[in-house]
């Protein structure tokens, strides 16, 4: 019988670990010491302000009632999710792959516990160069979300199923 789960499952519960206690630190930073949600905004940069935002819905303001039931559904939904892409991570032989997922669940699970905790997401980075704003305002979890589904796609489409083979241990014959 062969071992399904993934060698490289440790370091890729460690850089969800990483990327949610990071999501988490800088949202505690937001809101306490640096006070954004009563100042709204800080100027850091000609290109980057810091920029209190409520997320209810979800990017490109989907679903952006703000209600218990779309708080609620919002969290069933993304936890089936973190909880698929956690299986995916424990099966998944290429490193590369793991790590992504890794970002993705991190990410997802920071933003999970914003719902829970307060009703809506915190978001907070806003880069910008002048007038125009290719993101919306985002947090450091939907910059891992965004990271890991970019990272996914992009090995997919450049090297298909030998990036998987590559990253995984031979197998004995």
């Amino acid at each position: 019988m062969t071992n399904s789960r993934s060698p490289h499952l440790r370091f890729g519960l460690l850089v969800a670990a990483f990327a949610f206690i990071l999501d988490q630190v800088t949202k505690w930073v937001i809101i306490t010491p640096l006070s954004l949600e009563a100042k709204r905004e800080i100027e850091l940069m000609d290109i980057f302000n810091l920029t209190w935002a409520e997320n209810c819905g979800i990017s490109l303001s989907m679903f952006a009632n703000c209600n218990d039931t779309t708080r609620w559904t919002l969290v069933a939904v993304t936890a089936l999710v973190a909880g698929a892409v956690a299986i995916w991570m424990t099966r998944e032989q290429a490193k590369g792959d793991v790590i992504a997922l890794a970002m993705i669940l991190g990410g997802a699970l920071g933003n999970i516990v914003d719902r829970v905790r307060y009703g809506y997401v915190v978001d907070f980075a806003d880069l910008h160069f002048g007038d125009f704003r290719p993101f919306m305002i985002f947090n450091v979890a939907d910059a891992c979300i965004s990271i890991g589904v970019l990272l996914l796609v992009a090995r997919a489409l450049l090297f298909g199923e030998k990036a998987s083979d590559a990253d995984a241990k031979p197998s004995a014959k």
